[in-house]
C-alpha cells in the first residue's frame, strides 16, 4: 500500500514553477532598471544633445552603427525589451486566458512574434549598410 506524499513532499514537486515565475519576477525588475538606463540615454543622446531631432536621418544613423558600441548599446536594449516586454504579456496571458488552447496559442503566437523581432534587429543592426546602391 502506498502513502499519501507528506506536505513537504508536495511542495518540492511544486518548487520549479515556482523558481521560474521568481526568476521572471527578478528578471523584471533587473532588466526595467537596466532598461531605464538604456532608454534614458538613448533619448538623451537621440533627442538632446547636439541640436535634437532635427539632425536625426541616415547619415546618423549609418554614422552611429558604424561605432560597435552603439550597436551593442542598441542590441541590449532591443533584446532587453523585447524579453522584457515578452514576460509582462505572458503573465497577462497566464492571468486573462482562461482556456487552456487560448492560452497556448496565445502564447505561442507571442513568442514566434517575439523571437521574429528579435531576430530581425539583430540582423538589422549586425548587417546595415551605409552605402546604398
Amino acid at each position: 500500500m502506498s502513502k499519501a506524499p507528506t506536505l513537504s513532499e508536495a511542495k518540492t514537486k511544486a518548487l520549479p514553477r515556482r523558481n521560474w515565475e521568481m526568476a521572471g519576477w527578478i528578471f523584471m525588475r533587473a532588466s526595467g532598471v537596466i532598461l531605464i538606463v538604456l532608454v534614458l540615454g538613448h533619448l538623451f543622446i537621440m533627442n538632446i544633445l547636439d541640436g535634437g531631432v532635427q539632425r536625426i536621418n541616415f547619415a546618423f544613423v549609418a554614422g552611429r552603427w558604424s561605432n560597435p558600441f552603439w550597436q551593442y548599446w542598441d542590441l541590449i536594449m532591443l533584446w532587453l525589451a523585447m524579453l522584457h516586454g515578452t514576460n509582462g504579456l505572458r503573465t497577462i496571458i497566464g492571468d486573462y486566458a482562461t482556456k487552456g488552447t487560448t492560452r497556448f496559442w496565445l502564447r505561442m503566437l507571442l513568442y514566434v512574434v517575439s523571437v521574429g523581432t528579435i531576430v530581425l534587429g539583430t540582423l538589422i543592426i549586425f548587417t546595415f549598410d551605409p552605402n546604398l546602391s
